[in-house]
C-alpha cells in the first residue's frame, strides 16, 4: 500500500527538518520527503492520500515510562488497551514498567509481553524488566536472560532499590550489558504514609506529606553510585528543584545521566491537592511552584532529556476513597501532547524541542530504531493539529481507566492520524 501525506509542515528533529513536506509512504516504509508536490509516482501506482493541511507531521511519539498492567490487572489496563490509548494520543512506541503480576522479572514474563504486544496491540511495546527479582530490592533478576528475552532497560518501578550495596552490583552488571537503570528516586523511610508533597499546603489540608528530600537524597546517591562504577542511569519522573540541579550537575561531570518528566509536573502543583481530589494523588507528588519552575528550566537548558508519561491506570474504586487511601497514580497518555505543547505557548520550549523530547530523544537513550522520518525507517508518524482547541473528555479515553486531573480543561493539539509501519493505529474520523 502506497500512501502520500501532503500539505503538512514536517518536523523532524534527529534530522534537523522543520518545513513544509510531502511524504510518501510504501509498503509500511518511508520512501521519500520532498518539496510540496514534487513526488512522482510509479507507472499504475495510485496512493491512498492524506491531506495534512494545518497540521504537523513528525515521527510518532515515544514514551519510555507506561503501565500496562498485564499481565495480572488486567481490569484497570491490558496490552490492547493501552496501546490503543497511546495510538490516541499519538503514540507509536511504548515501554512498559515490570510492575505486573507476575512481575517481570523472567524471560517468560517478557515474552509474554512481547507476544501479547505482537497479537493485540497497535503500536511498538518495548519491555522494561525487574533490577531485583519480585521488586523486593534482595537479589539482583538475571539480567542477562532478560535481555537476550527483549527487555531494553531496567526498573523497580515505584519500589525503588533501597539496599545501596544492591544498586551499586546493579549498576555494574547493567553496564556489562549496555542497559540503563531506570530509578524511582524515592526515600521510603521519609514517606512512609505520605499521601501529597510535604509543605504548607498538606498542612492546611492535615494530610501527611512526602518532602522532596527522599527524592533528592535518593537521585543523589545514585549519581554517587554511578561515579564509581560506570554504566547508565535515567531518574524516571524527576519532580524537585534540588534534583534538577543535581542531574545537571552530574551532566557537567561527563556522567551517563538522563531524566525525564511527566506532564503533570510541569502542568501542576500541589495547589490542585485542595479539592481532596484523589486523581491528583501521585509519586512522586505535585510539588511546589518553584519546583515546577525549576522543572521547566530544566526542560529549557536540556538538563531534562524527555518528556514521559508515567501512565498508571486505575479502576475507580481504586481512587473513590479517602484521600490517604487511594492508589497513586494517573492515566497520561491521551492528555500528554496537549498539556506539552502548553510549553511551546509558555515559550519554555520550541515545537521542535516539544517533538524531540517526546522522539529522537527517547529513541538515542534507549537505543530504539524509532524517532525520526529517515528514508527507509518503518512509518511510524504522527499527524496532530497544533492549533486546534477543545476540552479533554475522560469519558472518551480509550484507556480502561479515566483517573486524570484533567477533565475538562480547555487545550490545543489535536491527534489526526497515528501511523505505525504505515497503518493507521488511529484516526480522528475512524475513532
Amino acid at each position: 500500500m502506497t500512501i502520500l501525506i501532503k500539505n503538512g509542515r514536517v518536523i523532524d528533529p534527529a534530522n534537523g527538518l522543520d518545513e513544509p513536506k510531502d511524504l510518501l509512504i510504501n509498503k509500511g516504509k518511508i520512501k521519500a520527503i520532498k518539496s510540496p508536490g514534487t513526488i512522482s509516482f510509479d507507472a499504475g501506482e495510485n496512493p491512498s492520500v492524506i491531506d495534512a493541511k494545518d497540521c504537523i507531521v513528525c515521527p510518532g511519539l515515544i514514551d519510555m515510562h507506561v503501565h500496562f498492567r498485564e499481565p495480572g490487572f488486567e481490569y484497570k489496563e491490558t496490552i490492547t488497551s493501552g496501546c490503543q490509548s497511546a495510538a490516541a494520543g499519538g503514540f507509536t512506541s511504548v515501554a512498559v514498567m515490570p510492575n505486573t503480576n507476575p512481575v517481570n522479572d523472567t524471560r517468560a514474563v517478557t515474552e509474554h509481553i512481547l507476544s501479547l504486544a505482537r497479537t493485540e496491540g497497535v503500536i511498538n511495546v518495548y519491555p522494561i524488566a525487574a533490577i531485583t527479582q519480585k521488586l523486593e530490592g534482595e537479589c539482583l533478576s538475571e539480567m542477562a536472560d532478560l535481555k537476550n528475552a527483549g527487555a531494553i532497560a531496567f526498573s523497580d518501578d515505584g519500589r525503588p532499590v533501597m539496599n545501596s550495596e544492591l544498586m551499586r552490583r546493579a549498576f555494574e552488571y547493567s553496564k556489562m550489558f549496555e542497559l540503563p537503570l531506570i530509578q524511582h528516586s524515592e526515600m521510603l523511610d521519609l514517606t512512609e504514609g505520605g499521601c501529597m508533597n510535604e509543605g504548607m499546603v498538606s498542612t492546611e489540608l492535615g494530610l501527611k506529606g512526602m518532602p522532596a528530600e527522599a527524592e533528592d537524597i535518593m537521585v543523589y546517591r545514585d549519581i554517587a553510585l554511578l561515579e564509581k562504577t560506570g554504566g547508565r542511569l535515567h531518574v524516571a519522573h524527576i519532580s524537585s528543584k534540588n534534583s534538577v540541579d543535581l542531574v545537571r550537575q552530574a551532566k557537567s561531570r561527563g556522567l551517563s545521566v538522563t531524566c525525564e518528566v511527566a506532564p503533570h509536573h510541569f502542568t501542576l502543583t500541589d495547589e490542585a491537592v485542595r479539592g481532596y481530589d484523589t486523581n491528583t494523588k501521585m509519586s512522586p507528588p505535585l510539588r511546589a511552584i518553584d519546583d515546577v519552575e525549576a522543572i521547566k528550566e530544566g526542560l529549557r537548558d536540556g538538563t531534562i532529556d524527555i518528556i514521559a508519561t508515567d501512565h498508571a491506570p486505575h479502576d475507580i474504586t481504586d481512587k473513590q476513597v479517602e484521600y490517604q487511601n487511594a492508589c497513586f497514580g494517573i492515566v497520561g497518555l491521551e492528555t500528554a501532547l496537549p498539556l506539552s505543547l502548553k510549553l511551546v505557548d509558555e515559550k519554555i520550549l520550541s515545537m521542535g524541542d516539544v517533538i524531540k523530547k517526546f522522539t529522537s530523544t527517547p529513541a538515542d537513550i534507549f537505543n530504539l530504531k524509532a524517532g525520526s522520518l529517515s528514508l527507509g525507517n518503518e512509518a511510524d508518524i504522527l499527524i496532530f493539529n497544533p492549533s486546534f482547541e477543545y476540552s479533554i473528555d475522560i469519558t472518551k479515553f480509550h484507556s480502561k481507566s479515566k483517573n486524570s486531573p484533567f477533565d475538562g480543561w480547555k487545550v490545543k493539539g489535536k491527534v489526526i492520524h497515528t501511523l505505525v509501519k504505515g497503518k493507521t493505529a488511529y484516526s480522528v474520523n475512524g475513532n
